[in-house]
């Protein structure tokens, strides 16, 4: 892994996503590869889910984001305190499940020259698993940081990292991306 090509991405951890998952063990080692990106110079991105009053994004033949129109959820899109962006880290606005679906990260990800991505996010069967397939499509290359993820199920969380992402992905701890750094 080389800095000058690499960024973390920190996806849908906003407090809205995160009060409907176990977080308990994530956020603590996600904020530590957070600080230690931070202190190596690694360029860090923030991808969070949001939408307009109104939800004018949303189309009612799309069944995951419909029921959200009546909700009032998602339309002040922060990431959560224990993460919070520096002025300097991009916070990355998307419209549906991954990461580059209605944002402008691959152009920002572009204009830094970023080839290789390191990710961690909520929820492995949402954010992770459809960020890392488009982006393993754009030829990038792709770490995913198992334990700075969560799924509420738990076989499926165990089955996409140990069967599915590996495919596309190089799967590895906090630990052992924090031994990289």
């Amino acid at each position: 892994m080389t800095i000058a090509d690499t960024a973390l991405l920190l996806m849908d951890f906003q407090d809205e996503i995160t009060s409907n998952y176990s977080t308990t063990d994530i956020i603590p080692k996600t904020a530590a590869v957070l600080a230690a990106a931070r202190k190596a110079g690694l360029p860090v991105f923030f991808v969070v889910v949001g939408f307009r009053p109104g939800y004018p994004e949303i189309s009612p033949s799309n069944k995951s984001f419909s029921a959200l129109k009546q909700s009032g959820r998602l339309v002040d899109a922060k990431v959560i305190a224990e993460l919070q962006p520096r002025a300097s880290e991009p916070v990355i606005t998307k419209r549906r499940v991954s990461a580059f679906a209605g944002s402008d990260l691959e152009v920002v990800l572009r204009s830094h020259g970023i080839r290789h991505i390191v990710l961690g996010g909520i929820a492995t069967s949402g954010v992770v698993l459809s960020t890392t397939r488009l982006a393993a499509d754009m030829d990038y290359q792709i770490t995913i940081l198992a334990d700075c993820c969560a799924d509420n199920d738990a076989e499926v969380h165990r089955v996409l990292l140990e069967k599915i992402l590996p495919r596309q992905a190089t799967v590895i701890t906090s630990e052992e991306f924090l031994a990289t750094l």
